[in-house]
């Protein structure tokens, strides 16, 4: 006889088990596929619209989030629920991997593993799913659940669950569609979340809070000594006491408050992150590179483009147009200990190809002496000059000061991170700030990219011209501290080489009609001509012997026209090529005929006089 399932759920107990009867009641010989414990029960038999399962690791949050899937699904026939991960790779070796090997294959019809569905026997469907990017919620845009279940909660963002929240209806009779998470503290979300299940209070950037209503949501919380499976497991129990104290509280004692007064609370995955090829850097946008130098702890590395914002239609009450005139790009990430400052030097030059990197920013503590031998700057500027890039600078290492800027940054859409600098998205949402120096970030482990990316911002800011920007949204009010002085002096325009006139000109005009913007471009445009005029040749020849700048005035006048013209089809190596076929050619023809007539000349002045008049 073909085994068939059974599920008890009542208040106090939840299990599904094998038996060859409908009738015959649990007993010991049959195979048990799910017995809740008794927070799992606690869960799974809470009323609230929106539960939260959790905080510590290890008492089954996501077996728990998938029995209850199954568990709504077999309540009403032919209705459809949703699993989600974060990230592919997370929801298989997690929940799917759970069910495939718990779920018992009697349980269900089928499973499409290309579209990970499953069609369970009364007709109703679970789906599995990810939402890696910040727009993958809009898939299920038209569809309809009964049940949504994330697992890890706060790798999402408000707007994502926000979002879900909408699709989350059944229309069967008498059904009730709710929705729940599963989460450790911490990551992205750890704000958002808490406010809605630990604190009851509507989180920032909840539009229409006054509709919040805190018996909505209800936090069951669980710790590890709470599954008996992990509860005597002396070793677990040792590698998470080894954490760092921040991860310790969060995974060991599920404490919310571990990150308690969160400084980047503004930080979003998808407003702040962006895919990096979706991106477009221009080579004659600047690029600088950023340092936070580390042996023992790991060196992080950070390079950084200023990049032209999308132009929007700024209207009188566009207090963001200015701000969003020009943005930072942290476009790629090198982090890793135990690196020599010649090895560091050697990756730097290795990951940055044939860029044009003007600037590079190092810790300041770098720069100190502290044997006989070269300094750690020493050491890395003698590998980098020895690959063209340039020799590192010492960073502004003013922590308030930069903290409050990368914020500003951050808030005013100004800075946009590549998805690949995985280690500087984690390491965001999880600073805090100093209960000394409120003002600060609290140091722990592993803030080493913050500290690096900080670096970048406040040093390299003049090269975006972030300080003129941020000057603006305040309207009349003086630099907020740790904001770097503008790129352009206001009533000095300035031109710089290695990026198109045209666009160094709409940098500079703020107004926004066309006749105003088209007689501060022709104002811009002469100022521009006169700064990059040529200097003109001095028409004796004898004098260019003499006077051998000149020569090297052309070679400048010519090396700016690269830059002023933005030639994208020219190399830098063409480049250099150009230059010194040019640099050999007027050597030949104004200092070569100079040299030969002062020659000729010499005799004559030396000869000794002869006495006659």
């Amino acid at each position: 006889m073909a085994r068939k399932f059974r599920i008890l759920d009542s208040p106090g107990v939840f299990c599904v088990f094998g038996s060859a009867s409908d009738t015959r009641p649990y007993s010991a010989g049959d195979p048990c596929y799910y017995k809740a414990f008794e927070h799992q029960e606690r869960f799974h038999h809470a009323g609230a619209k929106y539960r939260l399962f959790g905080g510590a690791a290890g008492p089954g949050k996501t077996k728990a989030l998938l029995w209850e899937a199954i568990r709504q699904a077999q309540k009403v026939p032919r209705s459809d629920s949703l699993l989600l991960r974060r990230t592919y790779p997370e929801l298989e070796s997690s929940l799917l991997a759970y069910f495939r090997r718990d779920v018992p294959r009697s349980m269900y019809r089928r499973y499409n593993e290309a579209k990970h569905i499953v069609t369970w026997l009364n007709g109703s469907t679970t789906r599995f799913g990810y939402c890696r990017n910040e727009n993958d919620v809009y898939q299920y845009q038209g569809a309809e659940f009964l049940f949504i279940g994330l697992d890890e909660l706060t790798h999402f963002t408000l707007k994502q669950w926000q979002f879900l929240t909408s699709r989350n209806r059944c229309p069967v009779p008498k059904s009730f569609a709710c929705m729940a998470g599963a989460s450790n503290p911490g990551n992205i979300g750890h704000a958002w979340v808490k406010a809605l299940w630990v604190d009851h209070s509507p989180p920032p950037g909840y539009e229409r809070p006054e509709l919040y209503d805190g018996r909505d949501y209800d936090f069951i919380r669980a710790k590890l000594a709470d599954n008996p499976i992990y509860a005597n497991d002396a070793a677990y129990h040792r590698t998470l006491e080894a954490l760092p104290e921040h991860l310790r509280r969060a995974f060991l004692d599920g404490d919310w408050n571990v990150f308690a007064g969160q400084y980047f609370d503004v930080f979003e995955f998808g407003r702040h992150t962006v895919r990096a090829e979706a991106l477009r850097l221009e080579p004659w946008w600047p690029r600088w590179i950023s340092i936070d130098w580390g042996f023992q702890h790991p060196s992080a590395v950070y390079w950084h483009c200023a990049v032209p914002a999308p132009a929007q239609s700024a209207g009188p009450q566009d207090d963001n147009a200015s701000v969003l005139s020009t943005r930072i790009v942290t476009y790629r990430e090198f982090v890793q200990s135990g690196l020599s400052p010649r090895m560091l030097a050697q990756g730097i030059a290795e990951r940055s190809g044939r860029e044009r990197i003007s600037d590079v920013f190092l810790s300041p503590d770098a720069f100190a002496h502290r044997t006989s031998e070269a300094s750690i700057a020493e050491q890395l500027g003698e590998v980098l000059a020895a690959t063209g890039l340039p020799r590192p600078a010492p960073a502004d290492d003013d922590r308030i000061g930069g903290w409050q800027l990368t914020y500003q940054l951050l808030e005013s859409d100004a800075w946009l991170i590549t998805e690949n600098c995985a280690k500087l998205i984690d390491c965001l949402p999880q600073l805090v700030r100093d209960d000394r120096r409120v003002e600060d970030i609290r140091k722990v482990d592993g803030d080493d990219p913050a500290d690096a990316a900080r670096y970048g911002l406040v040093s390299g800011g003049r090269l975006a011209g972030v300080g003129a920007a941020l000057s603006r949204f305040g309207g009349d009010a003086p630099l907020r501290a740790g904001q770097p002085p503008p790129l352009y002096s206001p009533g000095a325009p300035r031109f710089i080489t290695g990026m198109p006139l045209g666009e160094q000109i709409a940098r500079q005009i703020s107004a926004t009609d066309p006749t105003s913007r088209a007689i501060h471009s022709q104002r811009l445009e002469s100022e521009a001509r006169k700064q990059f005029r040529p200097k003109p040749l001095s028409r004796c020849r004898a004098a260019a012997a003499s006077q051998g700048v000149e020569v090297e005035s052309l070679i400048q006048v010519l090396t700016r026209s690269f830059a002023v013209l933005g030639l994208e089809n020219v190399t830098p190596k063409d480049a250099d090529d150009i230059i010194e076929f040019m640099r050999e050619y007027l050597h030949h023809v104004y200092l070569m005929p100079a040299k030969l007539a002062a020659r000729k000349a010499a005799p004559a002045l030396a000869a000794p006089a002869t006495g006659k008049p």
